[in-house]
């Protein structure tokens, strides 16, 4: 009796993405999702034989193992001990259709599949090919599963989207490219799970617990960060980024990615909160957990965990770094969709996942749960509405305590600083800072402004503007002093987020002390982007780009890059010509989109005399 011979394996690829929603991963490879049939057919080049008996072996892992769930072996029209399955469907001569189920807590990764045939006294073996098995937000038995159709386009399908920044009062919207769906993004995922420290410890035990989207979530956000597992992203907050670059230039996860996987494990210089959040939205959702980016403002830093955010200023109004606590202008990190079995129902749902390097985790759910109420109080506490300022004598200088939490005495003096314009790059800054008297008795006040360039951690880096006033305020009176940031006083010092912080001690004869501060984000000039036509795929269209040298000088240097999933592979770098004190330019290029849908088109103007100019347009591609 002949064995039974297989000429070819068809895996129905069009078919099954559709079925699992992975049609927009750019492989020819079977991706699909867990907890969902998938169909293959098998062209003959043998006749089956009445006696055949059928079996499929699905593995993963560089040691597959029954017990540890990375093996599975299962029958014909019978669900095996792993929970997999196989039935055979009718076909034409010549071919067998089968019909395979997996678990909907199936381990993800890549697997292989063979088909084990008994024919008489003989066995023989036949690999079928491999596949990608994703974390399926479709399957109600998944843990990620997801109910709303919408939130599952939002939070798995989209690649591109927002990651906001500023400030609390100037929120900026920053156009980031996920790519989740780019070649190469899913292997390169899948990279990162295997380059981790769990999987170099035990590799068996690491593929073994990928079943869990809370396991792999967490190693996810270990990986992203190159701090202790030597991951894709090294962060730094300080000093030139000659070596690497600047967080700020990043526009989009599939760069950064891809220099990590092509480097040989590399860590990418540099990355900052936002760049940590946007790489691990991409990799998560590539291998199918729901994810999003999230933005606080304000953002309390409560290093010492007592419940208190402290602030040290001396008398001129120059922060003293006496205390690890700081709150941040924003903070960004990510939210996944998945339920707690470790932790009961009442979890269920949205999962805080934070990839920048700080401080580890600890203590009990307990404690984390009132540290997180209480950053959440002091975040909202810090817009300096309500403190309480005391002296404190440190060492031989006098400092001002400003705490967060202590409730407020009764003010004598109010302040607040006003920009006068919108800041704008290139040119001054007018500010006017208003008094008011808030007794019937006469002050006499001293105030000592003080403007720093600042990061966006509100960490000083260096000084722009000091000078002192004294102002007379008779009962109830309220006085305005305006004043002057000149553009050739912060253009040396202004760092590349752009950001300055302004502070006021107010100090009277009586005792009674006032800080004022106001934090600052300089505006860019605008950069238009407009499409010359009809976008659809495979057809070239131009894009006109123009921007203004928002300066009094010559500007030289400068790039343009373009970039966005669906519409440029690879991302586009065009030198730009030498402008003139504020000249306008403007840049054609070619785009040719090979994806239809609503697309993200992101441009990024890089200079060296002032930090980028980014914008971006939603283009909606017609297929072809």
């Amino acid at each position: 009796m002949a064995a039974l011979k297989i000429a070819n394996v068809n895996w129905q690829s069009k078919l099954n993405k559709a079925a699992h929603h992975t049609s927009d991963y750019s492989s020819t490879e079977a991706i699909l999702r867990r907890g969902q049939a998938f169909n293959i057919t098998l062209h003959l080049q043998t006749m089956v034989q009445s006696g055949d008996n059928f079996t499929f072996i699905a593995s993963t892992g560089p040691s597959p193992a029954e017990s540890q769930r990375t093996k599975a072996v299962f029958n014909l029209s019978e669900e095996g001990a792993s929970g997999w399955s196989a039935t055979q469907e009718p076909s034409e001569p010549g071919c067998l259709n089968f019909t395979i189920f997996s678990p909907a807590n199936a381990v993800i990764g890549r697997y292989k599949l063979k088909l084990q045939i008994v024919s008489g006294n003989k066995v023989s073996s036949t690999l079928l090919g491999q596949f990608v098995l994703l974390f399926n937000p479709w399957c109600p038995n998944d843990d990620v599963y997801m109910a709303n159709e919408k939130e599952r386009q939002e939070y798995v399908l989209n690649d591109s989207g927002i990651i906001f920044q500023g400030l609390e009062k100037y929120i900026q919207q920053e156009a980031w490219n996920y790519g989740q769906f780019e070649e190469d993004i899913l292997d390169i995922s899948l990279a990162i799970l295997d380059r981790s420290l769990n999987h170099r410890q035990d590799p068996a035990a690491d593929v073994s617990n990928r079943n869990n989207p809370i396991y792999v979530s967490r190693v996810i956000s270990a990986m992203v960060n190159s701090n202790d597992e030597k991951g894709v992203v090294e962060g730094k907050w300080n000093g030139k980024y000659c070596s690497g670059t600047n967080p700020l230039q990043w526009s989009g996860s599939v760069t950064i990615l891809r220099k990590w996987y092509r480097g040989r494990y590399k860590p990418v210089r540099y990355g900052q909160c936002w760049v940590f959040a946007g790489v691990m939205c991409t990799v998560l959702r590539s291998l199918g957990i729901p994810t999003r980016v999230i933005t606080n403002f304000n953002s309390a830093h409560d290093r010492n965990i007592n419940l208190s955010i402290d602030k040290y200023v001396d008398i001129s109004g120059k922060t003293l770094h006496l205390t690890e606590d700081s709150v941040w202008n924003f903070h960004v990190w990510n939210e996944s969709w998945f339920i707690r079995r470790d932790l009961g129902s009442f979890y269920d749902g949205w999962q805080v996942l934070d990839a920048t390097p700080q401080e580890r985790s600890k203590g009990s759910l307990k404690e984390r749960q009132v540290y997180k109420k209480a950053l959440k109080l002091l975040a909202v506490r810090s817009t300096g509405k309500r403190t309480k300022i005391t002296r404190r004598r440190r060492r031989s200088s006098v400092a001002w305590r400003q705490n967060m939490t202590q409730p407020t005495q009764k003010p004598s003096i109010s302040g607040k600083l006003v920009l006068d314009a919108s800041p704008v790059i290139g040119q001054d800054i007018l500010l006017t800072l208003a008094l008011r008297n808030l007794t019937s008795d006469f002050k006499n006040i001293r105030v000592k402004l003080r403007a720093s360039a600042i990061l966006y951690t509100r960490r000083p880096k260096a000084e722009i503007l000091q000078l002192s006033r004294s102002v007379k305020l008779g009962s109830e009176e309220v006085k305005e002093i305006s004043f002057k940031i000149a553009y050739s006083q912060y253009k040396n010092s202004l760092v590349d987020d752009r950001k300055i912080l302004v502070t006021a001690v107010c100090e009277t004869k009586q005792g009674a002390s006032l800080l004022v501060e106001k934090d600052i984000v300089l505006q860019d000039p605008f950069l238009t982007i407009k499409v010359l036509g009809p976008t659809v795929v495979h057809k070239a269209v131009n894009v006109q780009v123009t921007f203004t040298n928002p300066l009094s000088e010559v500007v030289t240097d400068c790039v343009l890059r373009a970039e966005g999933s669906g519409l440029i592979k690879d991302q586009l770098r065009i030198n730009v010509a030498r402008m003139a004190p504020m000249e306008s330019s403007t840049v054609q290029f070619e785009i040719i989109p090979y994806k239809s849908g609503t697309r993200q088109l992101q441009v990024d103007l890089v200079c060296i005399h002032f930090s980028d100019i980014k914008a971006f347009v939603m283009l909606d591609v017609a297929p072809a």
